[in-house]
């Protein structure tokens, strides 16, 4: 293993797997050098009030398509259904659903780089339980390593070797100019709303805009939401809104997080769990620990499909230990990680016992993911594999490789592109996230 930059660092992303040195390289010098394509079971749209469209993009983020799509068709962004959020710039490929549209409709929406399908019409909306995950075709410009078909190869070999790479959560999850999400996250945990609205309306990070990091500076030094409405740009909308509601409601912090989009203010602890997440799985990495092998207390997930489904779990003992590795050597069972929360069982053995070291070196506790002040923003927990398995397709011509792999949902493609970059990837270009559970 190599020890990864420190902005990955900072993000519980402590160690590259592969110990092949790295190319560098640019990502995404045009939209057509990231495509991603979701993957759905044979889906019958055999009628209903749901339109169900394929939809291909081009340099558009998810939430801002749905925006524009449901403004020129005059109707409630509540209407419109969709799997999997993706990035701005990139072409993809996914599906969507409209409640109570007839297919005419569509004639209305008028806007560059779009294109719309009619798949049919179901009875229910399009969600992430549909999908099966992603295929993804990415290229990686501009190549630093001196011999890049053999770097490159070596790399892939080696994460066949190794049987996959650490389900990390990529540096999406967390902001790539502005990593902090699950700084309010930790904030809202520990019970200190004030502290969480501030880190995010003000906290200034050296990647924004100018006029956006002096204007967040500024209400740093001063914590006057007043004073900083006037400063603001206006693209910065979700932050204008909390400003606004402190200016009519002062030190209201918990009804200034409700007046962000739900999605939104879900996030901040889902990010929180995330880093949580992502430092358990350095610190298994760091011991020793295998990624594709039960230890005695670690909990297991079975295959649906072929594919990890992190809902049917098993405690690994000693009774039952040989049967699920043997399970696991087949790809029917899975290693998985907590993705802390109230609802969380703290597991028992040396993974039990990092994840109680874990949280009292944060000073935070299971309760505290209820966020008493605001139940809206917080989490149960879940469970994630520990393993991401990937089988990966790399053709290399001069300085420039293209990888194809399949990704399930709620995996990062940048987890596996930082394996052949070795560098901090919020600096060669954007980078995307294939789905947010």
């Amino acid at each position: 293993m190599i020890e990864a930059p420190e902005k990955d660092h900072a993000l519980g992303m402590e160690f590259f797997l592969t110990d092949s040195p790295g190319c560098g390289g640019i990502l995404r010098s045009s939209p057509e050098d990231f495509s991603v394509e979701e993957v759905y079971p044979d889906l019958r749209y055999a009628g209903g009030r749901y339109l169900v469209l394929e939809v291909e993009k081009r340099d558009w983020d998810t939430h801002h398509l749905i925006r524009e799509i449901s403004r020129q068709l005059r109707i409630s962004q509540k209407r419109v259904g969709f799997a999997g959020t993706k990035d701005k710039r990139a072409v993809t490929r996914q599906r969507m659903s409209i409640m109570n549209l007839e297919e005419g409709d569509l004639e209305k929406v008028t806007l560059h780089g779009l294109k719309m399908k009619v798949l049919g019409r179901s009875n229910r909306a399009v969600g992430l339980g549909d999908l099966r995950g992603n295929n993804f075709r990415i290229k990686i410009m501009k190549l630093e390593c001196p011999r890049p078909r053999w770097s490159i190869s070596g790399i892939t070999e080696e994460i066949s070797r190794l049987g996959g790479l650490p389900n990390y959560f990529g540096v999406q999850r967390f902001g790539e100019s502005r990593p902090v999400t699950h700084l309010v996250g930790k904030a809202l945990v520990r019970g200190n709303l004030e502290d969480a609205a501030f880190i995010y309306l003000a906290l200034p990070f050296a990647g924004e805009l100018e006029l956006s990091r002096r204007a967040r500076g500024q209400l740093w030094e001063d914590r006057d939401p007043a004073l900083a409405l006037k400063a603001f740009p206006e693209h910065l909308r979700y932050e204008r809104a909390m400003l606004n509601h402190l200016v009519a409601s002062p030190e209201d912090y918990a009804g200034s997080f409700l007046v962000l989009p739900p999605n939104l203010r879900r996030l901040f602890v889902h990010a929180y769990q995330s880093y949580l997440f992502n430092r358990l799985l350095s610190r298994r990495l760091r011991s020793g620990l295998p990624l594709d092998r039960a230890v005695l207390g670690d909990v297991v997930c079975f295959a649906r499909d072929g594919l990890p489904d992190a809902s049917r779990t098993q405690k690994a003992t000693e009774a039952n230990l040989e049967a699920v590795n043997r399970l696991a050597e087949r790809r029917r069972a899975f290693v998985t990680l907590t993705l802390l929360g109230y609802q969380s069982d703290l597991v028992a053995g040396a993974v039990g016992d990092m994840e109680r070291e874990m949280l009292a070196g944060e000073g935070v506790t299971l309760e505290g993911f209820k966020v008493e002040a605001c139940s809206e923003l917080g989490s149960c927990g879940a469970r994630r594999p520990a393993l991401l398995r990937c089988n990966i397709i790399a053709d290399v011509e001069k300085d420039v490789a293209e990888l194809q792999f399949f990704l399930p949902p709620g995996s990062y493609a940048t987890v596996v592109l930082r394996e052949y970059m070795k560098m901090d990837t919020t600096t060669a270009g954007d980078t995307i996230i294939t789905d947010q559970p």
